[in-house]
C-alpha cells in the first residue's frame, strides 16, 4: 500500500465504549489498529498508560515495516474545547470531564504534533471525503450523525466544517424533542435520549421493563434487534421515529443535500432509518426532504477509524497534505 515516502499518521479515536489507535495514510487507507475498552467511568489517568501502551506497539509495527508517523490525530467526544484538546463533560463519560487529553498525549510523544477534532466533525469530514461524498464534488451541504453511544453531528456548509462561536456547533444530543422521555445529555426528551446506542437502552427498560433495564448493556439491545426480536424491533421503530424527527429539525435548519449516519445505522441498517426517513418525511419541508439523502454511513464501521486521522489531515499537519 503506498504512502507518503513512508510518511503516516497516527489516530486516537475515543468513544464511550472503547478507544482504537490507528496508523493510516493522507488517503484515509488504515493500516493497523488497535483497541482497548474505554470504560468512560474510570479518571482518564487511570486509562493513560493503556492507551500510550497501544500508541507505543503501533510505532513499532510502523517502523519494522519501513514507516514513520508524523503526527498524531484524535477525534473525542463533546462537548469539548477543540483546539486545546480537552473534554469539557461528556455525558456518557464522567470519568474524562475536563480531561486534558491533547496535553497529555503531547507529552508522552514530544517529537510528533498532537492534533485534535470533535468525533462528530472528525466523522463528517471523513464521510465527506472518503466515504458517502468521496467523488461528489456537486456536494457542500453535508450532515453526519455519530449515532452511537450518544448523539453528536458534524455539519459542513459550503465544504467547510462548521464549529461555531464555542466549538458546540453539532451538539445535537442537547436538543429537546419532547417534555418526557429518557434523560441523557442532562435533559429528559432529549435526541440522544431517544435515539443514541444509550438512549435505546433507556426506550427499552421503558417500553419492556420485564426484560431490559437501564443498566442493560448496549450490545444485548443491539443483538436482539439484529436478530429480528419483534420486542427489539418495536423498540428500533421507536427509536427510528425519534431519529427521523431530530433529522427533521436538521433538515430544515440547515438545508443539507445528504445526512450520513454512523454506528448503529450502520450495524441495523433499514431496522433505524425505514422509520427515521417515515418521520422526517412527516416533519420537515417537503422541499427540504427531496433535496437530502438519508445514507448509512459509507465507511460502515471503519468511520471511526478514519475519522481519528482528520485532525492532522484536515490541517495539512507535520508534511501529510490533506487528501485530494
Amino acid at each position: 500500500m503506498k504512502t507518503d515516502g513512508g510518511a503516516t499518521v497516527l489516530g486516537i479515536d475515543v468513544g464511550g465504549t472503547k478507544t482504537a489507535v490507528v496508523e493510516g495514510t493522507r488517503l484515509g487507507e488504515i493500516l493497523q489498529k488497535r483497541t482497548v475498552p474505554t470504560e468512560s467511568s474510570l479518571p482518564f489517568e487511570e486509562k493513560l498508560p493503556q492507551i500510550k501502551a497501544l500508541l507505543d506497539e503501533t510505532v513499532a509495527a510502523a517502523e519494522s515495516a519501513g514507516r514513520r508517523a508524523t503526527a498524531i490525530s484524535m477525534a473525542l467526544p463533546g462537548p469539548l474545547r477543540i483546539e486545546e484538546g480537552v473534554l469539557i463533560d461528556p455525558p456518557n463519560m464522567p470519568g474524562w470531564h475536563g480531561a486534558r487529553v491533547k496535553d497529555r498525549i503531547a507529552e508522552a510523544y514530544p517529537t510528533l504534533p498532537v492534533f485534535a477534532e470533535h468525533d462528530g466533525n472528525a466523522g463528517a469530514l471523513a464521510e465527506f471525503r472518503f466515504g458517502a461524498g468521496r467523488g461528489r464534488r456537486d456536494l457542500r451541504h453535508f450532515v453526519f450523525l455519530t449515532c452511537g453511544t450518544g448523539m453528536g453531528a458534524g455539519v459542513i456548509v459550503n465544504g467547510q466544517i462548521l464549529r461555531g462561536a464555542s466549538d458546540t456547533a453539532g451538539e445535537v444530543g442537547h436538543l429537546r424533542l419532547s417534555y418526557e422521555g429518557p434523560t441523557l445529555f442532562g435533559k429528559e426528551g432529549s435526541f440522544e435520549g431517544f435515539a443514541s446506542g444509550a438512549g435505546m437502552v433507556q426506550l427499552a427498560s421503558r417500553m419492556f421493563p420485564r426484560r431490559w433495564t437501564p443498566e442493560t448493556p448496549i450490545r444485548e439491545v443491539v443483538g436482539a434487534m439484529l436478530g429480528d426480536d419483534p420486542e427489539a424491533l418495536s423498540v428500533a421503530e421507536e427509536a427510528g421515529k425519534w431519529l427521523g424527527r431530530g433529522m427533521a429539525l436538521l433538515v430544515d435548519t440547515l438545508n443539507p443535500q445528504m445526512i450520513a449516519l454512523g454506528s448503529l445505522a450502520v450495524a441495523l441498517g433499514e431496522r433505524l432509518l425505514a422509520p427515521a426517513r417515515r418521520a422526517l418525511a412527516e416533519e420537515a419541508l417537503p422541499q427540504a426532504v427531496r433535496a437530502c439523502e438519508i445514507v448509512p454511513a459509507a465507511l460502515g464501521a471503519g468511520v471511526g477509524d478514519v475519522a481519528s486521522l482528520m485532525a492532522a489531515l484536515d490541517r495539512s499537519a507535520a508534511g501529510v497534505p490533506p487528501a485530494a
